[in-house]
């Protein structure tokens, strides 16, 4: 299995390659259009991971688990429902999630498998998706609860979901991941808080590509959040938040306190 990442190194120098057991082998070009290796490789210890993508938005799924609906009492969807992150949102491993400047209610976290959009799309058929996946990230959906009902006439699910490092992504893309034999584990402070197999989606990866592609254009980099199951809960300010699933790795990140004082 190949795992993508894009790094920085001394001197600010930033790039993308080929994660193994001794760095990372670098490529040069677009990472979705047949990059070349440099010949280079940035040995272990002299990067930093980045965000493995830079997505123009996240679409970010509900109710795609049986499990979790089950339990919510949601009849079974039939169409995806989603709602989107912009891109201001994305953070990558190990950078912090800031809390908001003037919220200091509940921040909930959600571990999911993220599809990772390889060429753009429109109407593709369940047929044809497979060619637009370039593979699968680590996602932790971070929403501040609170925020949702704040307004009994309108449920805030994009304003809860889309403020700055809310939508963590990585370590790396997984090309070829089994993902229908996975799991996502999600650990707070090291106690496992979720463990649910990705077998329960209702609507599978190719699925997803297909009919949201028939309700927008997807771009590459583009990332998919299939959604959660069971375990959600909230953390508090200094948790550390870890989202694994085999065949990709875990993606780091801790809740920080807002250090600014005066709030808007």
């Amino acid at each position: 299995m190949t795992h993508w990442a894009r790094f920085r190194a001394a001197g600010d120098r930033a790039g993308f390659g080929v994660l193994d057991q001794h760095g990372i082998i670098e490529y040069q070009g677009n990472l979705f259009e047949h990059p070349t290796p440099t010949g280079s490789i940035v040995p272990n210890g002299a990067f930093t991971l980045q965000c493995p993508c830079a997505p123009s938005k996240i679409i970010a799924l509900w109710n795609n688990f049986r499990a979790l609906g089950l339990k919510l009492g949601k009849p079974v969807p039939l169409h995806p429902l989603f709602l989107i992150k912009p891109a201001s949102s994305v953070a990558g491993p190990g950078e912090p999630i800031r809390r908001p400047l003037a919220y200091s209610g509940k921040i909930a976290y959600e571990g999911e498998l993220g599809i990772v959009i390889g060429k753009r799309c429109k109407d593709v058929p369940v047929s044809g998706a497979g060619d637009c996946i370039f593979g699968y990230t680590c996602v932790n959906d971070v929403t501040a609860g609170e925020v949702l009902n704040e307004n009994v006439d309108f449920v805030q699910w994009c304003r809860a979901k889309s403020y700055d490092t809310f939508g963590c992504l990585g370590p790396v893309i997984a090309a070829d991941l089994d993902w229908s034999s996975a799991r996502v584990v999600t650990r707070v402070d090291g106690v496992e808080r979720q463990n649910f197999p990705l077998s329960d989606m209702i609507f599978s990866p190719l699925e997803l590509v297909s009919q949201i592609s028939h309700d927008m254009s997807l771009l590459p980099g583009d990332v998919i959040a299939c959604g959660t199951s069971l375990g959600i809960g909230s953390i508090k300010d200094g948790a550390s938040v870890a989202i694994t699933i085999d065949g990709i790795g875990s993606l780091v990140n801790t809740l920080q306190a807002c250090r600014n004082s005066t709030p808007i």
